[in-house]
This record gives structure tokens, C-alpha cells and sequence, in this order.
């Protein structure tokens, strides 16, 4: 996704920014073939009704509100309804960051300046001083988003945020008791597999072979087949500890 523009709506304020995703795509992209002749497979529209493949004029979108009974809506009026995508981020209220869960944030965008501004500098200065975030309303291709602002290491973070009606959390586990034996030794273990958080560490370990595998087939050199590790099951929770701390 390229760099789009936009503006921050802060009361009469205007700050013209221009936003990026933070997160792009590490997946190895994949095409389907007809395995005989190893040629792309097309898709078409079927109708099964008519018997007959349809061209994308022929198509509408349809609500199913009862069994096999639609109301249905053309592109024009679905277009009507549409926020405009290139509305701006409009502030409607400031809040503190940690009065907000984490399973609410989705994804993430950089807001950066097209040019020197005197108000996104402004702006950056009172996030970062009132530690506030900003709470914002914007469309993202015409889809309508509530999103967060917040001061991030020189810039300002846009993340989109999750409805109410969007958030599914299960009932707390239920407790059982546990021996201080117990508590004791998982904490040990927590101690010994302490560290610091080091993201470039954490590598995609299945991007990185199918890659190989690729370069491989490309060589006409063969795959190797892995042999699942076992992995050893305890029923005794201390057992299991003490061998975890032991390994």
C-alpha cells in the first residue's frame, strides 16, 4: 500500500499527513495450476439457476433475510452509502492508553508530514507530554474506522481499533489449586527463560523453508521429508517442571 494523504481534524486545526502501514505481508505468495498441464486455473461466475457463466454486469449483491428471500442492492446505492476514503481523521476525545485492552487494536499506520508543519509538530509535542491518545474517526477504502493516535518514537501511530460488537471474551479459566512446590518451581522457570524483548530474533520459520524449498526445486534437487519430534508427556505437573527446569 503506497503512502496516502489525508488530515488530522483537531478541533478547527487542520493537519495535512500522509499514512503508511506499519505491517506488510512476509507470505510467499502461491499460484493454483491444473496439475496435467501446470497452467493457471481462471475462475469463473456460475449461475446455477440459468446454467450459464456470468459476466460481472450480470451480478448484484444480495442481503438474505430469510430462507432463499433477498433484498438486493445495486453498486450505486451501495456506493451512496459509502464514507468517503479520503475523509479526514477526525479527534473526538483524548484517553488514557491504559484504559484500553490490547485485543482492541488492529492494525496499524504511521502518520508522517508531506512537509515541514508547524501544527503536526504541534500535535506530536502535547501526545508525547500528556501521554494522552487520541481517540479518531476515519475511513480506510470507504470502510468506516474508530482509531487511536498516539505518540511512538517521533511519530504519530494510527491504529484502528475493533467495535464492541466485534469482541468475543470467554469466560476466565477456573481456578484450581496448586502447591507451593508447584508455584516455586514455575517460577524458577519463568526466571531461567527470562530475557529481553528482541524482535529481530524472532524469524518466520516457515517463510524461511519454503523459500529453501523453491531454490531447491528450482535446482531440481529434492526435498527432504523432517520426522515430527516426539514430544515427552508428564502427568505429574512437578515432574514436568523439574525436567523443564533441568533441559
Amino acid at each position: 500500500m503506497a503512502k496516502l494523504n489525508s488530515t488530522i481534524s483537531f478541533g478547527l486545526v487542520n493537519i495535512p499527513v500522509t499514512y503508511s502501514p506499519v505491517i506488510k505481508n512476509n507470505d510467499t505468495s502461491f499460484n493454483q495450476l491444473h496439475k496435467k498441464c501446470l497452467h493457471r486455473v481462471k475462475y469463473q461466475k456460475y449461475c446455477e439457476h440459468c446454467k450459464k457463466v456470468l459476466k460481472e454486469t450480470d451480478i448484484i449483491k444480495g442481503f438474505e433475510y430469510e430462507k432463499d428471500e433477498y433484498v438486493t442492492f445495486t453498486k450505486e446505492e451501495l456506493a451512496n452509502m459509502q464514507i468517503d476514503a479520503k475523509g479526514n481523521i477526525e479527534i473526538i476525545s483524548f484517553v488514557n492508553e491504559n484504559e484500553i485492552a490490547p485485543y482492541y487494536y488492529e492494525k496499524s499506520y504511521i502518520l508522517g508530514t508531506p512537509k515541514k508543519s508547524k501544527a503536526y509538530s504541534l500535535f506530536l509535542e502535547v501526545l508525547k507530554k500528556t501521554k494522552k491518545v487520541a481517540v479518531a474517526k476515519t475511513a480506510l477504502s470507504s470502510k468506516f474506522y474508530y482509531c487511536l493516535l498516539k505518540f511512538y518514537e517521533g511519530n504519530i501511530l494510527m491504529s484502528t481499533i475493533y467495535f464492541e460488537e466485534e469482541i468475543n471474551i470467554p469466560e476466565p479459566a477456573i481456578k484450581t489449586t496448586f502447591t507451593k512446590k508447584e508455584y516455586d518451581l514455575a517460577l524458577q522457570l519463568v526466571t531461567q527463560l527470562s530475557s529481553h524483548f528482541e524482535p529481530s530474533i524472532y524469524e518466520d520459520d516457515y517463510q524461511i523453508e519454503i523459500k529453501k524449498a523453491i531454490d531447491k526445486k528450482i535446482d531440481g534437487r529434492p526435498l527432504t521429508k523432517k520426522t515430527p519430534k516426539k514430544k515427552e508427556s508428564m502427568k505429574d505437573l512437578v515432574s514436568s517442571l523439574q525436567k523443564s527446569l533441568g533441559a
